[in-house]
């Protein structure tokens, strides 16, 4: 299937004509290549975000079907990172207290993956639904016993929901958002399902930080959008529904966790819902200044890694890096980094080991075979994980070994 470009904003319908960063092409990065298939070519798709004059959103000029990406190949499962688990449980007592939620009341997730978050609202006793389309991640949730529905969300499977009787008090969506490509179908169907003073939250990396923090490589062809508080509210007003408050979370590099509810809802709005947008104001995300800046700073965290994995290889230093990760392979991609320079990849994933790295082909090897190799350098590749694997892999300082990230410039942890 070929990506096919937009010249209107998936939101508010306007003209696109402001650039943010053009990637070039890149493969589809949870698109691991099994090694009977390493002779083959793959698909490479163009990379090229744009930001919306008029409602400010940002996005990928060129869409890649939804089926691309979430199917019964799909190889990212939430519940190999231990800080993500502990991150779900902390939600979902958090909710039960601040809503009051119990054996009366129904939850429902979207995008529930391998079931890493609804597993503990399942052990409170409070019904719950995963809605998630990737086959092999819904068996393993209903593999913990967890209702799971293999299907797209929008507003007709909504309905669908509505009529067997899920009329929920908390709807929730943690890093979905960004996944959606008619982000409009997809919030118009939160409603349908929702109590009249029931929740929604979203959790979504805040764009804000993305260009502070220079995420480029969190651009990648699963996340059709890029999202801030600024463009969110109209998408919302169109649904029919009201954000009334804000959290700030450390998660992916800098997330907002947004509550919203029916517009006519008893809930409060929280003065953190104007301090965000007061922010993003102040950070210039309604003018394209930010915008135009941010390419330059992309191409120089290239140069910065490239200049630093050459200079290893030319110094006989060994580098492997740690973590699979879509995010890594939009960076490895960008900078044409492949087995020239990194001679592996672990992660803790049975799902991706023994395959290779979409586009760069590096192997994909259990986290054991750090130890076995002993690289002199290892790249932290999902650096939204930095502590908690340089927590596990602390023993590559036996040998002299080094950590390295790379964004938002490349650093070298000794």
């Amino acid at each position: 299937m070929t990506a096919a470009p937009s010249t209107t904003c998936r939101a508010c319908g306007a003209t696109l004509s402001q650039t943010v960063v053009d990637l070039g092409l890149s493969p589809v990065s949870n698109a691991f290549i099994r090694p009977e298939h390493a002779a083959s070519g793959e698909m490479f798709y163009p990379l090229h975000a744009m930001v919306c004059q008029a409602c400010w959103l940002v996005q990928l000029r060129d869409e890649t079907p939804a089926e691309t990406h979430f199917h019964e190949d799909y190889v990212y499962f939430s519940s190999y990172s231990t800080s993500w688990l502990e991150h779900a449980s902390r939600y979902v007592a958090d909710m039960t207290r601040r809503f009051g939620l119990n054996q009366a009341s129904q939850v429902m997730e979207l995008a529930s993956n391998d079931g890493y978050l609804l597993q503990y609202f399942q052990q409170a006793g409070i019904p719950c639904l995963g809605v998630e389309p990737s086959s092999n991640t819904a068996a393993a949730a209903r593999a913990k016993g967890i209702d799971s529905r293999e299907v797209f969300f929008g507003t007709a499977t909504a309905r669908a929901l509505r009529d067997e009787g899920w009329q929920v008090d908390l709807l929730l969506g943690n890093n979905v958002l960004a996944h959606v490509p008619d982000i409009n179908d997809f919030v118009g169907g939160m409603p349908v399902v929702l109590r009249q003073e029931g929740v929604i939250t979203l959790e979504f990396p805040h764009l804000l930080r993305l260009l502070e923090q220079n995420q480029f490589d969190t651009l990648y062809h699963e996340h059709y959008s890029y999202l801030s508080l600024t463009a969110l509210l109209p998408v919302l007003t169109r649904a029919g529904l009201r954000a009334f408050d804000i959290e700030h979370l450390p998660t992916h590099g800098g997330s907002l966790r947004l509550y919203a509810c029916h517009a006519g809802a008893a809930h409060e709005t929280t003065a953190a819902v104007q301090a965000c947008l007061d922010e993003e104001a102040a950070s210039g995300l309604s003018s394209p200044a930010p915008y135009a800046a941010f390419a330059e700073r992309v191409r120089q965290a290239k140069h910065d890694l490239l200049t630093f994995l050459i200079g290893a290889r030319r110094a006989g230093k060994r580098v492997a890096a740690y973590g699979a990760a879509a995010k890594g392979n939009t960076l490895l991609n960008y900078c044409g980094a492949g087995t020239d320079l990194i001679d592996f990849v672990v992660d803790r994933n049975p799902a991706k080991q023994g395959k290779l790295l979409p586009g760069t082909r590096i192997p994909v090897l259990a986290p054991e075979a750090v130890n076995e190799h002993r690289p002199d350098y290892l790249l932290i590749l999902p650096w939204n994980l930095r502590d908690e694997i340089m927590n596990q892999m602390s023993g590559i300082r036996a040998w002299g070994g080094s950590f390295v990230t790379a964004i938002p410039e490349t650093v070298v942890h000794s």
